[in-house]
């Protein structure tokens, strides 16, 4: 049997374990890989990778001359469809979609959903850094192009 004195300190040495585990960042966990289908000479879509990069992912940049023929590999829906694509695991992302909700949505792995897409180009969305931001959407979407509100920034 602890004493009392025996058993606060190893509760506080089991709290500091957790809040330490807590605070590890997700940089410091293997970086996810992801697919990038994009045209060479768009910029927003270089910064859009760059905001990947430091939030976790793994860029590996396919720069193609024209995206219509990935989008309809990808099975991107027509209205879904912005500047650049990716993918990654089995699912599909189609514009500036933040990392924190590519993470959250890899999390919980949705088997009905295709991926996530935010059409248009709305100003404060990663890649779209601006002083005037937007609310917009950020969309999941099924095989047959069936979208519902996935968060809104």
């Amino acid at each position: 049997m602890l004493s009392r004195r025996e058993w606060i300190r190893v509760s506080m040495l089991g709290a500091a374990g957790a809040v330490v585990t807590r605070s590890i960042p997700l940089r410091a966990m293997a970086p996810i890989p992801i697919d990038v289908y994009k045209t060479a000479a768009c910029a927003c879509c270089k910064a859009w990778v760059a905001h990947l990069d430091s939030n976790g992912f793994a860029a590996i940049v396919h720069d193609v001359p024209k995206l219509d023929p990935i989008n309809a590999e990808l099975g991107i829906p027509l209205p879904l469809q912005t500047c650049h694509a990716a993918r990654v695991a089995s699912y599909v992302i189609s514009g500036h979609v933040p990392a924190d909700l590519i993470q959250r949505f890899l999390r919980e792995h949705p088997t009905t959903l295709a991926g996530l897409a935010v059409p248009g180009m709305p100003l404060g969305s990663p890649g779209m850094e601006s002083q005037k931001k937007v609310l917009y959407s950020v969309l999941s979407f099924e095989k047959d192009g069936t979208t519902h509100v996935y968060a809104r920034r």
